[in-house]
């Protein structure tokens, strides 16, 4: 880690300003800045505290929806009464996200701020080719070990999954990003790689998350995260999804589906057509399951990481399944 400078700032507006420095970068939980500090992968100049910002760190619920601060922590967000009840894919997601020990430092922007876990990406000295650390000098892990890379939304020029939970569940039921004078879909937030891969998120400089929000549904309140990995615990998925439905009032008749994928994508993954497809249908395990093929339209694999093209659909269904049965 290189010498930088320490800034804490007293309000928004002073952290706005601070983070359009050059070379500025924010610190809330610090799980993520000072990994990639480690790595040698980020170099701030000067780091911006922000972890004393007054209103930063609410949690409110109601019929309207819920409004979570950008500066709460995942594991407050996760325990929260009314986050459970009426948004239960969001707490699975989050009390399924990394070790307690990070869950009770990490905020909720941080979370969604975080980078990708690609090892290639997170070892320059190494591999000093990537377009996400260095654009223009190319991609590592095309042609190298893949099983942990994406499948959905590669580009020539990067194939790193998102490695988060939360924000595959935000996708799912149509969150907003506050970031102060602006307000961004989720599913907007998180770009794709395409030929710039170092664009990550859809914020510009000066800009910060001050919350995220997400309306209420019947969708949301039965609502669940399954999460696919190869250890039980402190391991990032392999495929998950967010997956919440309402039903007609005979109970099996879908009235309304969200699917969101996580662990197979570049970035948290909408899967309307599942979604599409299944709407107005009664809920039958082999129509869900061919419905559930959709999910992984257009997948393109490198190799070792073709499993998750089998795999991503089966955990669509049996999250969707899973709901059925509780209906």
């Amino acid at each position: 880690m290189r010498d930088f400078s320490y800034l804490r700032a007293d309000s928004i507006d002073a952290a706005r300003q601070a983070a359009a420095l050059p070379g500025a970068m924010l610190l809330a939980g610090g799980t993520t800045l000072i990994d990639l500090a480690k790595c040698g992968v980020t170099e701030p100049e000067t780091v911006v505290d922000i972890t004393h910002l007054k209103g930063l760190d609410g949690i409110t619920v109601d019929d309207r929806g819920a409004t979570i601060g950008s500066l709460a922590r995942m594991s407050s967000v996760a325990d929260h009464a009314d986050v459970k009840s009426r948004f239960p894919a969001v707490s699975e997601a989050l009390w399924q996200a990394a070790s307690a020990q990070l869950r009770n430092m990490a905020t909720i922007g941080g979370n969604l701020m975080q980078r990708t876990r690609c090892p290639y990406f997170r070892d320059p000295a190494n591999f000093p080719a990537c377009n996400k650390r260095t654009p223009g000098s190319g991609c590592s892990a095309i042609g190298g070990v893949t099983r942990g890379h994406a499948v959905l939304g590669t580009s020539e020029a990067c194939i790193a999954t998102y490695p988060g939970d939360l924000a595959t569940a935000l996708v799912a039921f149509d969150a907003i990003v506050h970031l102060g004078d602006r307000q961004v879909a989720v599913d907007d937030f998180f770009l794709l790689p395409g030929a710039t891969p170092d664009k990550e998120h859809a914020i510009a400089p000066g800009e910060m998350i001050t919350a995220i929000s997400i309306l209420a549904s019947a969708a949301a309140r039965r609502s669940t995260y399954l999460k696919v990995r190869d250890r039980q615990s402190y391991e990032f998925a392999a495929a998950s999804a967010a997956v919440g439905i309402e039903f007609e009032a005979d109970g099996r008749t879908i009235r309304d589906l969200r699917v969101a994928l996580g662990g197979v994508g570049t970035k948290p993954w909408r899967a309307r057509a599942v979604e599409e497809a299944l709407k107005g249908k009664l809920l039958e395990p082999d129509t869900v399951r061919r419905a559930s093929q959709l999910a992984i339209e257009g997948a393109v694999d490198h190799g070792a990481n073709h499993y998750k093209i089998e795999l991503a659909p089966r955990v669509v269904a049996r999250a969707i399944l899973k709901m059925g049965e509780t209906a």
